[in-house]
């Protein structure tokens, strides 16, 4: 099944879900440890379970919903759905439309929904607005949500196992840290500054928007505008989900949140995604330092010292490309 979203339309999150109501825990210590029930917070990761808990019918949460999370650090404006009962904190809203949903229209709908996570931030919570709050759908011959094609496309979705060659895992690569080398960010990377592109200004189109997110290799949107960054370069997020790294094969917008590193000819080698890719995940161990009150700002990030492999006391971007190569599925990026 292919999606013609140019077909879809508009809809109010009054016409899709028949009741929105807040999770009912306010503090923790109302919990009580056990294996009875998932608690959910302002988590994306892990469908939002925080912790299991012992039973609590009082502060007991219906299933078969989709979870809108409106605050906490870094998760704001993503969706889960939930299909059995749980503990909610009151963070999250809770969307309920008990004659259409169920899991596969659920999950539909909490992958719309969590496309307009770039239009809430600590400044703008998503729980002021959810009455504001308008999301394409597909419609049927009626103009009403079409239910039966949610459904039916998540079934058809076929997850197909990959496959790799590299059977024989890392060989003769092992990566010897402790012979590594000390370099600074800034004499290996151009780094430049993204630039700020409301949600109001963005139209629809085809250019990646990559935002100060730590999923979906940083792509909060695709926007209509011309790309103002060049493809085959490193984003780097320095405020929101600070410390982000990912390789970008494409020409692309960065917000403002967001710088990108340009490869200086300089290096002596052509800038591939095998060397980018391991030097994200090396960029990626510097989040710890950064937080939302101390950023990784321009200068800061030009002066960042990493440690690489190293040979003749310059990066082995060399030995980088044939280390991705060799790791298991490396034959598949």
């Amino acid at each position: 099944m292919k999606l013609n979203v140019a077909t879809w339309k508009y809809f109010q999150l009054s016409e899709i879900f028949t009741t929105i109501e807040p999770g009912k825990v306010s503090q923790a210590y109302q919990l009580e440890e056990g294996n009875d029930i998932p608690y959910l917070g302002a988590k994306k990761e892990d469908n939002g379970v925080m912790s299991w808990c012992a039973s609590n019918p009082d502060l007991t949460s219906k299933g078969n919903c989709v979870i809108l999370i409106c605050d906490g650090q870094g998760s704001v404006g993503y969706a889960n759905y939930m299909e059995s009962d749980f503990l909610g904190t009151v963070n999250l809203m809770l969307c309920y439309n008990n004659r259409y949903m169920n899991r596969y229209v659920g999950l539909f709908l909490a992958t719309i929904l969590s496309q307009e996570r770039p239009k809430y931030s600590f400044g703008r919570k998503w729980k002021t607005h959810l009455n504001d709050t308008i999301i394409k759908l597909p419609q049927n011959f009626d103009g009403n949500p079409d239910w039966d094609f949610m459904e039916q496309y998540i079934k058809s979705l076929n997850h197909k196992p990959l496959t790799t060659a590299n059977q024989g895992g890392y060989g003769s690569h092992t990566l010897g840290v402790e012979s590594w080398k000390e370099f600074c960010v800034g004499d290996l990377f151009e780094v430049k500054k993204g630039k700020r592109l409301t949600s109001d200004e963005q139209t629809d189109g085809e250019t990646p928007y990559i935002g100060a997110i730590d999923s979906n290799n940083g792509v909060a949107n695709y926007i209509g505008q011309a790309a103002i960054h060049d493809g085959n370069t490193i984003s780097l997020s320095y405020n929101g989900s600070v410390g982000e790294a990912f390789y970008q094969p494409r020409p692309f917008w960065a917000t403002d949140d967001v710088n990108v590193l340009y490869f200086k000819e300089e290096n002596g080698i052509a800038f591939n995604k095998y060397i980018a890719l391991f030097i994200c995940a090396v960029l990626r161990q510097e989040k710890y330092r950064y937080s939302y009150g101390r950023k990784w700002v321009l200068e800061s990030m030009r002066s960042t010292v990493i440690k690489l492999p190293a040979k003749d006391n310059k990066p082995d971007f060399g030995f980088m490309e044939n280390y991705m190569r060799a790791l298991p599925y490396g034959d598949r990026i």
